[in-house]
């Protein structure tokens, strides 16, 4: 007698293809002890008609586990649960007793700080006005997939299974020093570049080896929150700075700064853009006090206003600009793919801290970004990205003129997002919870500010995710809990 059909459901939220997730539920029943070797599995018709797929999806999962020796074939008789199947354990798991005092075991605590929290389910969301989140309208699915497999063909065989121990796939390399850096305005040799999993990690390999707890780092106020966490957990001396409307103001820096972390094209989170005076005067007080600037230029390809300012490495003429840059916003950001570029003498120990935590990033991941962007889809998105962002913005714009609500910041050269101010005594933590169940996401100020008396009143809202069809339905909402209707 076969396995009964009724024992496979498939879960509504599950993740993967339905082939995948028919195959994890034999896999798990396999592992788990509930099928058990010799044991007939129901057949692929009735298989399928139970669970509402089309039979071809059964067979392909039935195949697989097949291949995996899971299932084995008896002639005209079925699938069978296999002999050499992986066995579940033979003994019972005991319960385990945590008898570790982990408040005194851990050394070093990481957690507990305040960050920005973004539900998994935002695209359950009616009105996610939150950051940094992909439009699958906008991206290039098809082609992205084209580019996976054909990193995956026989010619790409080494890229995709060599290790590169400390290196990075040269076709990306190659793209980013002759395509992406001159658009910056930046020169760069390969020994320059180190590609990394995404600018936080760039943030925090530069951390890691320019800082410890005898130097002293500035950091802009209000500021990105991760990278406020970096530095604290590098334990070194932390000066915050006050930006204004035109970002960072060099000469309100320490005397005795050693590194300064800057975000000149778009400030994160107020989005103006430092005036290239700004930045010549911040690299002549780089030069006069001898520091090192860490050059975060996140949303420089969101410049669909204006065109954008030079970064401030290639204003560079003494090596003191480590740049950062990253294709996970701009392409999707699970694709954690960011670069650094800096002197030859600090990649070589960046990269050799990279080597010691994680080697380097995926080889297939390096070569599908290096085929994307190569052959002009990347291109192509960001034109599509800009066209869209940029209805977004003025849609945005008539609704906050509409409803009254303020912006305390916005890019003059594009962006996609809004730093706004409420009324003095607006808490927007607690609005933001209320607006969570009118299904509306926005992200409340707190977070990217350093002191503990930070105002309470800024929050933040973020088009990229957010078609225009709801922009205005979507604002009128947030006005009416920040006005306390």
């Amino acid at each position: 007698m076969a396995i009964p059909k009724e024992t496979f459901f498939l879960m509504p939220n599950a993740e993967g293809t339905l082939q995948n997730q028919i195959q994890q539920l034999v896999a798990e029943a396999i592992l788990s002890g509930r099928f058990r070797p010799n044991e007939k599995m129901p057949s692929s018709r009735k298989l399928a008609k139970h669970l509402s797929v089309s039979r071809i999806t059964v067979t392909l999962a039935y195949t697989e586990l097949l291949a995996d020796d899971y299932l084995t074939s008896r002639g005209r008789s079925g699938y069978y649960i296999s002999e050499n199947a992986p066995q579940p354990p033979k003994f019972p798991i005991k319960p385990r007793e945590d008898k570790v005092d982990w408040t005194r075991a851990i050394g070093q605590k990481f957690s507990g700080g305040v960050s920005l929290v973004k539900p998994q389910d935002w695209g359950k969301y009616k009105y996610p006005f939150i950051y940094g989140q992909a439009d699958e309208t906008l991206f290039d699915r098809s082609n992205w997939r084209l580019c996976a497999l054909q990193a995956l063909g026989s010619k790409d065989y080494d890229a995709l299974t060599s290790d590169y121990f400390d290196r990075d796939d040269p076709k990306l390399v190659e793209f980013i020093l002759r395509h992406t850096l001159p658009r910056r305005g930046i020169k760069a040799d390969p020994d320059e570049v180190l590609v990394t999993m995404g600018a936080q990690n760039a943030l925090w390999l530069s951390a890691n080896v320019l800082l410890n707890q005898r130097r002293t780092a500035a950091l802009e106020n209000p500021c990105y929150p991760s990278l406020r966490d970096i530095l604290t957990q590098s334990r070194c001396q932390i000066a915050s700075v006050e930006v204004d409307s035109s970002g960072l103001p060099p000469e309100k820096l320490p005397a005795d700064v050693d590194v300064v972390f800057t975000t000149p094209s778009h400030q994160c989170p107020t989005a103006t853009t430092m005036p290239l005076d700004r930045r010549q005067a911040l690299l002549k007080r780089a030069s006069d006090n001898d520091f090192v600037i860490v050059e975060d230029d996140y949303e420089f390809e969101m410049s669909f206003l204006k065109a954008p300012s030079p970064a401030l490495k290639s204003l560079d003429q003494e090596g003191r600009v480590i740049y950062i840059g990253s294709f996970s916003k701009s392409l999707f950001p699970g694709l954690r793919l960011g670069y650094l570029v800096g002197s030859k003498h600090f990649i070589r120990e960046a990269r050799a801290l990279r080597s010691t935590v994680l080697r380097h990033p995926p080889g297939h991941i390096q070569r599908t970004a290096a085929y994307f962007l190569s052959l002009g889809h990347y291109d192509a998105l960001i034109r599509r990205m800009a066209n869209a962002f940029h209805e977004r913005r003025q849609a945005m714009e008539v609704a906050f003129q509409q409803n009254g609500l303020t912006v305390a910041g916005q890019g003059a050269f594009g962006g996609s997002s809004f730093w706004m101010r409420a009324s003095e005594g607006v808490d927007t933590k607690f609005v933001a919870a209320r607006l969570l169940e009118k299904g509306v996401l926005i992200e409340p100020g707190r977070a990217f500010f350093i002191n503990e008396q930070a105002p309470k009143n800024y929050y933040r809202l973020a088009y990229s995710s957010l078609p225009v069809s709801k922009i205005a339905d979507g604002v009128a909402l947030v006005a009416n809990e920040m006005n306390g209707h």
